[in-house]
């Protein structure tokens, strides 16, 4: 059985082979490196033992972040903290006007990734398409599943929250915190598409809603 990404019944959830199998897959981590888990303090996907690597990503690559999206990695320092000379990715958003400093032996345990590959950016849009899975539960855990599922840094658990809370012309308007969430996540999507595709967001934007449009028709 695999366990949901946005499960928060337990501090650390472990997830079974198949699952491991398909979450490296979907967030670009190797064959061969530790379990990931969700850790429910740190609010995203890490690894379940800690493990050193070398510089994976390159200046100039754009990657994933889970609590901020994409980015582009404009260099890699050198720093001396506590004594120590410490590795680190410096890293752009430049939605967020912000720059984050990333460790790099920690950077895939803290769930930052590679773009994600056509393979999981087709199973994305796909996902758009499918039929809205609404619990019946209160908004607010609703909620709190949605915001882990953005802030996963899975592309496709995003495209679910995008599909669950878009409405169309003829369905009841969404709530202020329905929009934000939604807004949230159709952003990330777009911002991914449009780093994956070499398109602008807005051009991204229209190829997302185009999916969803599809998704009104087949209904």
């Amino acid at each position: 059985m695999r366990v949901p990404l946005w499960d928060r019944r337990k501090a650390l959830t472990p997830v079974c082979e198949q699952g491991r199998r398909t979450l490296c897959r979907r967030l670009g981590r190797l064959e061969g490196e530790a379990c990931p888990c969700w850790d429910l303090e740190q609010g995203f996907l890490c690894m379940s033992t800690s493990t050193a690597t070398t510089s994976a990503f390159k200046p100039g690559d754009h990657i994933v972040y889970p609590a901020h999206g994409v980015g582009r990695v404009t260099g890699v320092e050198k720093q001396k903290v506590a004594g120590l000379d410490l590795e680190v990715y410096v890293i752009s958003f430049e939605q967020d006007k912000m720059t984050l400093r990333v460790p790099t032996a920690k950077a895939r345990s803290c769930g930052m990734r590679p773009l994600a590959s056509a393979d999981i950016v087709n199973e994305a849009m796909k996902t758009l398409q499918g039929r809205a899975r609404v619990k019946r539960t209160m908004w607010s855990r609703r909620a709190q599943e949605y915001e882990a599922k953005i802030n996963s840094g899975d592309l496709v658990s995003i495209a679910e929250v995008v599909r669950d809370l878009h409405r169309g012309g003829d369905q009841p308007e969404q709530s202020y915190s329905e929009r934000q969430l939604y807004e949230s996540a159709l952003d990330r999507m777009a911002r991914e598409l449009a780093a994956v595709e070499k398109i602008a967001r807005e051009d991204a934007l229209a190829k997302l809603s185009k999916s969803l449009a599809l998704k009104k028709a087949a209904a």
